[in-house]
């Protein structure tokens, strides 16, 4: 061994304990502990609402075993009618956290601390699968008829020749001409490290560097954290890391170019097709899985890129994939029947023609027009039979329709035309702001990495970067909870651009590509190094020692230049994690005096409910909160966060934003107690809008001929409508809160208020108890077989009434429906724009019936109600919004409010002061006169002892001096 190869050797060694022993393992330690902030905070709690279903369903399966789970059918939820979990769920995470209790943790880990760890555990894995596909699509290629990479424009048609002849030529006399001025391409000429050996590769650099770099981003970008924080116990977080193996492997079947002819790709294919296996059976997000595999392998048949290696790799992962997936029950034939997942299957199919016209061209050694002609007759012929085949099935009913959320990400609108999937935020277009604070400065550099892979780092592999980046960033830019998808990407993306850059001064410095597996170059480099310092001893010394200083020099500019942003992503990072730790039914809050307390008034509700209401009783709320009270109150709810039931969703908000008589009539048969969340923010009042549209979308007497129900809502901060002030959600949420709102004491009874004000729970009387026992009687359930398990139950004699006024809520994608509902499509579409503008909507009763039924009139306020009102000395929205109507002289906008909203005339502020003291104050004789026709007594006192008669002289003195 030489000098310079034992040189080469130590540093090469040296490169690969940093790499690997290092930086490596301090990512993963990075990517865990930053995920384990919420447990340190707040213990093993399981966080946000799916997460409790997903934990009940996990105690459900460890409890009973898989064969009960898969034929479970659960009758606590969707009262009355229940659910079969068991073939509505995806399972894979349940089996996961499961197989992990009992074969890896055992009874050193509770069941619940387990299903807490996993967001954090596998959290990593999708970081170090990031760290893969960002090495496989930076490794060259290794074929003897390709180069190392290339562009995306070598394989356009008529722009490949133009960049072949004028382009390349250019570029490599550019390069030719920094190597005689400088002694060195400063490595940026392509050269493959590797073997010529289409399945071996060695772990050299840059594609090393590139891949730890990625690693660091995806470890604590907030993308990925915000769906993988401990106590996140949602699909997402198993779903990540299961996409991105599915994703590096997809890529490693491609690996080493099209020439490269392998029986690898087989077990690639298949490997790939079982990793997405365990995608399909984690979370619904696979059908985005398949189909951007299916588009790669189609834009590289598009782009000339076909080979028997794509095609062997295609066809083992559909092949796999497609029939592993159809033993998920929840999916079953989809693969095969839904237009969301046809579209790989065509990939499929025609990249069986492809590879017949190939193995017959091989065969018969045809030319080029022979070739042409048989594969325009075999694909004339066969695209003849596949319509037939189309048209037959497509008439038959075969094909599922396109679901409402899928749907939403390609129409023009940024509403699906569905009010329930509208209604949900997650589900709302992305803001450019949002990729900001997401992707923090990745979002910056990751379209620079787009660019180099498109135009400089372009072959079969890394094409999958660009196919999956321009996927993610349209999606999110749809719905703002894909910014999740674009976490690898980026990530990858921005691996490339600092990767590429680290392991170019890394080149230029040492004057080699460190790699793990070549670490020493052959005698004969030596001797040629030796002979090349004989002839040219001044070009040997001065010019390589004269870049070296350059490049050591851009080296530390781009360190001090570049070190503060990175470190200022960490710390962000860092900051939003904190914000992300913090569960939604657990929070930190401040008091008035300053002392920050824990919120814990959710949980304090469902403990309520399970210790002091019976086993049997049934929890009527809206239905985010379903799994929450079933997992941690263990009581029947009425609707949960599976939405599978437009119909049913839209009579429970039927119930809670009619009147209160009306949400009674419905309420009696269906639960025992109501629920709502209350005390501001996010809270049952602030998304009651969106409750009104689902239950008009379904009976339509509610909003005649407004299918947004504007007529629902606040007509000024803190004073809600007529329609919203008549509802039975507002009584609840506002009962003995606002001045003059009260629950009917013969309907429902105050029974809980949590300690902050957050959670309220009411009991239900005149219960019809008949109802509730036809649901329990088993003779009433509608089995599929006799004897079955799938037995649905139904809704009681007593509902039929109310349930004849429902139209069914019919998606605009359903062809296979008979009905259609374009009106009321368009009418909702037109509405929320002109809601969206600001414009006024008019409304037409449908009929006389329905103006009558829904006439509501506010009851005359007696002198009791007046004198408890008075009493009330609080400020809030209310206040604030009448005191701001008289101090900027909107009179006509006041007479609209006081003449709805009567008891707002007699409200006090903290202080004292209400709308005649303000009056008064402004001398508005206007306002004055109004307020004492509505009965405002002028002879009241505020804290200071004043009225306002005091205040009312003291102005018109003042205006009397002006």
């Amino acid at each position: 061994m030489t000098m310079s190869s034992s040189i080469r050797l130590l540093v090469s060694l040296a490169w690969a304990y940093l790499c690997f022993c290092k930086i490596l393992p301090r990512i993963a330690l990075e990517a865990y502990k930053i995920r384990l902030l919420a447990i340190e905070e707040y213990g093993p709690i399981i966080h946000e609402f799916d997460p409790y279903f997903n934990f009940r369903a996990t105690e459900y399966l460890y409890e009973h075993g898989a064969k009960k789970f898969f034929t479970w059918f659960d009758y606590m939820v969707w009262y009355p009618l229940g659910r079969p979990v068991g073939t509505t769920i995806y399972p894979g995470m349940q089996f996961t956290a499961v197989w992990i209790k009992n074969y890896i943790v055992g009874d050193n880990m509770s069941l619940n601390d387990v299903c807490c760890y996993i967001p954090a555990w596998f959290g990593v894995i999708a970081t170090l699968c990031t760290c893969l596909i960002a090495y496989e699509c930076s490794l060259p290629v290794v074929s003897d008829t390709e180069e190392a990479f290339g562009s995306i424009f070598e394989n356009i048609p008529l722009v490949g020749y133009i960049y072949r002849k004028i382009v390349l030529p250019a570029l490599d006399g550019i390069i030719t001409g920094v190597e005689k001025l400088f002694g060195t391409d400063f490595g940026l000429r392509h050269r493959s490290t590797a073997p010529k050996s289409g399945d071996y590769v060695d772990l050299s650099s840059p594609a090393v560097e590139i891949a730890l770099v990625a690693g660091m981003v995806m470890s604590i970008v907030p993308a990925h954290l915000m769906r993988s924080m401990g106590g996140g116990y949602d699909n997402e977080s198993v779903a990540m890391a299961a996409m991105t193996m599915t994703f590096y492997l997809w890529t490693r079947s491609l690996r080493g170019g099209m020439d490269v002819v392998s029986n690898w790709a087989w077990f690639w294919g298949a490997a790939t097709g079982i990793a997405y296996f365990n995608m399909v059976a984690a979370w619904g997000g696979y059908v985005f899985v398949v189909n951007l595999i299916g588009v790669h392998a189609a834009v590289l048949v598009l782009l000339g890129r076909y080979s028997t290696k794509l095609y062997r790799s295609y066809t083992t992962f559909y092949v796999v994939g497609t029939f592993l997936a159809i033993q998920v029950p929840v999916v079953g034939w989809a693969p095969l029947k839904s237009l969301e997942q046809l579209g790989p299957c065509a990939v499929f199919v025609g990249f069986q023609l492809l590879e017949i016209v190939a193995v017959v061209k091989r065969r018969n050694n045809l030319s080029k027009k022979d070739t042409f002609k048989f594969a325009f007759n075999f694909f004339g012929f066969a695209a003849v039979l596949m319509l037939a085949v189309v048209f037959f099935f497509a008439s038959s009913g075969y094909f599922r329709p396109i679901t409402s959320r899928v749907r939403g990400l390609f129409v023009k609108h940024t509403k699906t035309g569905n009010p329930l999937v509208d209604s949900v935020a997650e589900h709302q277009p992305a803001k450019s702001s949002a990729y900001k604070q997401y992707l923090d400065n990745a979002s910056v550099v990751a379209p620079i990495g787009f660019a180099l892979v498109a135009l400089r780092y372009f072959h079969d592999s890394s094409s999958f970067l660009l196919v999956y980046g321009l996927a993610t960033y349209f999606f999110s830019l749809k719905m703002v909870r894909l910014i999740l998808l674009t976490a690898p990407i980026a990530s990858a993306f921005t691996g490339i651009v600092v990767g590429r850059l680290i392991g170019l001064f890394l080149y230029n410095i040492i004057g080699f590509v460190p790699s793990l597996l070549q670490l020493v170059e052959s005698e004969n480099d030596d001797k040629k190094k030796k002979s090349s310092q004989e002839e040219k001893p001044k070009a040997a010394i001065i010019r390589p020692i004269l870049c070296k200083v350059m490049v050591l020099a851009l080296s530390y500019f781009s360190v001090v230049e570049f070190a503060p942003e990175a470190l200022a992503f960490y710390e962000r990072s860092h900051s939003i994690s904190q914000h992300l730790s913090s569960p939604t039914i657990l929070q930190k809050g401040q008091l008035k005096s300053g002392k920050t307390v824990v919120v814990d008034d959710y949980r304090d509700c469902y403990w309520w409910i399970r210790d002091n209401t019976p086993q049997d009783s049934r929890i009527m709320a809206w239905w985010d909160y379903g799994y929450q009270l079933t997992a941690i109150a263990n009581r029947t709810t009425v609707a949960d966060g599976n939405t599978w039931n437009h119909e049913h969703i839209a009579l429970l908000a039927r119930a809670l934003t009619s009147s209160e008589k009306e949400g009674h009539r419905i309420a009696r048969h269906l639960a025992d107690y109501v629920l709502v969340w209350a005390g501001g923010g996010g809270d049952d009042l602030a998304k009651s809008p969106h409750l009104a549209r689902i239950a008009n979308s379904v009976y339509r007497s509610m909003c005649p001929d407004d299918p947004v129900c504007s007529q629902f809502g606040m007509v000024a901060q803190g004073v809600p409508s007529k329609m919203m002030r008549e509802s039975l959600l507002y009584k609840l949420h506002s009962h003995k809160i606002q001045p003059g709102v009260t629950t009917d004491p013969n309907r429902f009874r105050e029974m809980f208020t949590s300690r902050y004000g957050k959670c309220r729970v009411f009991k239900v009387l005149s219960v019809s108890e008949e109802s509730k026992k036809w649901v329990a009687d088993p003779a009433n359930k509608d089995c599929d077989v006799e004897g079955g398990w799938y037995c649905r139950g139904q809704y009681p004699p007593g509902m039929q009434k109310i349930l004849k006024e429902k139209k069914d809520f019919s998606q605009l994608e359903d062809f296979n429906s008979g009905e259609k509902d374009n009106e009321y499509q368009e009418k909702y579409f037109e509405n929320l724009e002109k809601k969206k503008r600001g414009e006024k909507i008019s409304t037409t009763k449908s009929s006389a019936d329905n103006a009558a039924k829904k006439q509501w009139k506010p009851e005359p306020l007696s002198p009791s109600v007046i004198e408890e009102i008075n009493k009330e000395w609080a400020d809030n929205p209310s206040t604030v919004t009448i005191w701001e109507m008289i101090s900027d002289g909107r009179v006509q906008e006041l007479f609209q409010v006081l003449y709805q909203y009567p008891e707002l005339a007699h409200i006090r502020s903290e202080d004292g002061r209400g709308p005649l003291f303000w009056a008064s104050e402004f001398g508005d004789d206007r306002v004055i006169k109004m307020l004492k026709k509505l009965g405002v007594r002028d002879d009241v006192k505020d804290a200071k002892g004043l009225s306002p008669l005091d205040l009312y002289s003291r102005s018109s003195k003042t205006n009397n001096e002006l």
